[in-house]
């Protein structure tokens, strides 16, 4: 049987142990050498999340399912596919009811059996479960920081949290005046983040200076 892998990784998960790419690759093709299946490619989507189908990867397997080119999709796991009960129905009623395979290695489901399309829906109403309360704990959670009166939210450049309090950053907030100096002189927001690198300014991340970066500083001291 031909298969198609499919690894994802969103921006959070990618430092995590156990969910690189590269992990996912290796455990995709250890799959295929035991159970005999061959993988004619393992198609990538770096840095996209599962909350939606609207991925340049997963596009391009499904595309290429349509087209012929493979009988099934290989993930490591399923919620590298997607973490919705609604769109893994819509992938099952497009896709994986009748027409193609999916398998998944970490959850031992194969779709070609009618036990294996029940765990699948099984399993991913439990992650969708696990989701949503975790959606529920933090907004309480954020609900009484609120009417605590603490800060919620990353403070902005000039800005730090101590205790719940948003104070003053004596550094950041004379990195933020010579963004407003610079800008006052007239320099471009690109020549602007030059400057900032060359004089050893970091972000509020600590990272080297953008445009994009320098419109948002100057664009929340204006708001």
């Amino acid at each position: 049987m031909k298969v198609l892998g499919y690894v994802r990784v969103s921006t959070e998960e990618q430092a995590r142990e156990g969910v690189s790419l590269d992990a996912q690759e290796a455990k995709l093709r250890q799959y295929c050498a035991l159970y005999e299946l061959e993988l004619v490619a393992v198609i990538r989507d770096a840095g996209a999340s599962a909350k939606t189908l609207d991925r340049p990867g997963l596009r391009r397997a499904l595309a290429a399912l349509e087209a012929g080119e493979a009988e099934g999709i290989l993930v490591a796991k399923l919620d590298r596919l997607t973490r919705s009960v609604r769109d893994l129905g819509d992938l099952v009623d497009g896709f994986f009811a009748s027409k193609f395979s999916l398998l998944s290695v970490a959850d031992q489901i194969d779709t070609r059996t009618a036990g294996g399309r029940l765990v699948l829906n099984i399993l991913a109403s439990v992650s969708q479960w696990e989701r949503e309360a975790i959606g529920e704990r933090t907004s309480a959670a954020l609900r009484h920081k609120i009417a605590r009166g603490e800060h919620v939210g990353a403070p902005a450049l000039g800005a730090r949290v101590e205790a719940g309090n948003l104070v003053a950053d004596q550094d950041e907030a004379e990195t933020v005046a010579r963004i407003r100096s610079l800008a006052a002189e007239g320099k471009t927001l690109r020549a602007i983040a030059s400057v900032l690198d060359q004089e050893g300014r970091r972000t509020k991340r600590g990272g080297k200076w953008a445009a994009e970066t320098v419109r948002k500083v100057l664009a929340r001291r204006a708001a």
